[in-house]
């Protein structure tokens, strides 16, 4: 089984705009434990579990089992890669890789990175120390 805890809390309250302050109010804790628990320092105990779930309208084994921005018709398929989930494009075009991409692609801030497009084919992002 796989747990999404951390992401779904981060994914969940930037779909809902609520700052961690906002949310930390709601569920009656502190902003600091909310900002441990998207980055997955720490987990909520089951009842603020049941209090986010109930919050943001999802079952409480989606909140804790699934990746909620993950469509379900999205496959994993580890022979031609993976789909990692997906990415907002912010207002002024940044995409903020997440966390366990660039940790399994060893990705530095700073780091240079190669954009290839191509109409039929999509969008790819390359470390430019590959070539």
């Amino acid at each position: 089984m796989n747990i999404h805890i951390a992401d779904n809390i981060r994914t969940l309250r930037r779909k809902n705009d609520y700052t961690l302050e906002q949310l930390s109010e709601i569920i009656d804790v502190s902003r600091q434990t909310i900002a441990k628990w998207e980055t997955g320092e720490t987990l909520p105990d089951i009842a603020n579990c049941v209090k986010l779930a109930t919050l943001f309208k999802v079952t409480l084994d989606e909140f804790v089992t699934m990746q909620v921005d993950r469509p379900e018709k999205m496959a994993d398929d580890s022979k031609n890669g993976r789909v990692m989930g997906i990415v907002d494009v912010e207002t002024d075009g940044r995409i903020i890789i997440p966390d366990q991409i660039r940790d399994l692609f060893e990705i530095q801030s700073g780091e240079k990175m190669l954009l290839l497009a191509d109409k039929n084919q999509g969008i790819a992002i390359v470390k430019c120390s590959q070539f």
